[in-house]
């Protein structure tokens, strides 16, 4: 299978990888060039086996896929989703495939879909997850849009989610992205929870060695989680935390998780209060003092590398 990945974010380069080692044809394009030169000299292999073609522009990409044209863009969601489908719209015909990987709004979905499908162009929104773990272990994709598209790209989501990770299809428009979003609400909250149970075990008059009582955990424990493991492997790197100063990026998919519990009148305190949190983070120095924070900002980062 042929496949266009536009845009070298760190899940479209580990996409390329991951489709490239399973034997399938890839193009890629990225706005900076010095990011296609570095793959071009670490996949050097793969274009001398004509399995890799690196493109500079957009356009170039239409001449050089096979029809039906499969076009994933990878980039971020908002504007760069927005500007680069709109390119794409200038050329892409019907039975070509735009898939968008960048965990877009479910709402900026359903839209997408419903003006590709008018043109008969399969649309599909794939929301992943996974982090930077998802090289080896596989990632976690949640698929909505057009179903034949699904059905048709199955091989290479195949090798996207091996050895140990899922896709589903989860239905038309926006479906796959509104099921992405909810896990973000869910792991805000979750994590929020395990960085204050450290918290508290740190606080603590007993002398815990934390790692080994997260170990334990994860022995059978009601908890035991990934998320445990990547607070885990912060611990054992940095146990004082040293390099962290409690600033906790915040989540635009758990943003509008929250949203929509609130829209449809779901209870989600969870949620909302690990949000604040968050937010607090930014500008409030007790909140960035504390060792909740900067658990959780160690966790983000083992979860994104």
């Amino acid at each position: 299978m042929q496949i266009a990945i536009l845009g070298l974010t760190k899940m479209g380069r580990l996409f390329a990888e991951k489709l490239l080692d399973g034997g399938h044809e890839v193009v890629i394009w990225n706005s900076s060039k010095d990011q296609l030169e570095e793959i071009r000299t670490e996949k050097a292999e793969f274009i001398v086996s004509q399995k890799l073609t690196l493109v500079h522009s957009i356009e170039e990409i239409q001449n050089i896929l096979r029809k039906p044209r499969i076009i994933w863009s990878m980039v971020q969601a908002g504007e760069p989703t927005e500007t680069l489908l709109n390119q794409l719209s200038q050329f892409v015909e019907a039975g070509d495939m735009v898939v968008d990987c960048g965990n877009s709004n479910y709402k900026d979905t359903e839209r997408r879909f419903s003006d590709f499908e008018k043109r008969g162009v399969k649309f599909l929104g794939i929301g992943v997850t996974g982090g930077a773990h998802a090289l080896e272990d596989g990632c976690c994709l949640t698929v909505g849009g057009n179903a034949d598209g699904y059905q048709f790209i199955i091989p290479a989501l195949d090798v996207l989610t091996s050895p140990n990770g899922a896709h589903s299809y989860f239905g038309t428009g926006g479906a796959g992205h509104f099921v992405k979003m909810v896990h973000s609400g869910i792991e805000a909250g979750m994590t929020q929870a395990i960085a204050e149970g450290i918290g508290v075990l740190r606080k603590s008059d007993y002398q815990f060695d934390t790692p080994d009582v997260v170990n334990t955990w994860q022995g059978g424990g009601i908890i035991s989680s990934f998320l445990l493991d990547m607070a885990m492997d912060a611990l054992i790197k940095d146990s004082g935390l040293s390099q962290f100063d409690g600033r906790i990026g915040t989540s635009a998919s758990a943003k509008w998780a929250l949203e929509q519990a609130k829209a449809t009148n779901v209870p989600a305190p969870a949620t909302e209060k690990s949000l604040e949190f968050s937010e607090k983070s930014q500008f409030d120095k007790t909140v960035q003092d504390t060792t909740v924070a900067k658990i959780i900002q160690a966790m983000k980062k083992e979860i994104g590398g």
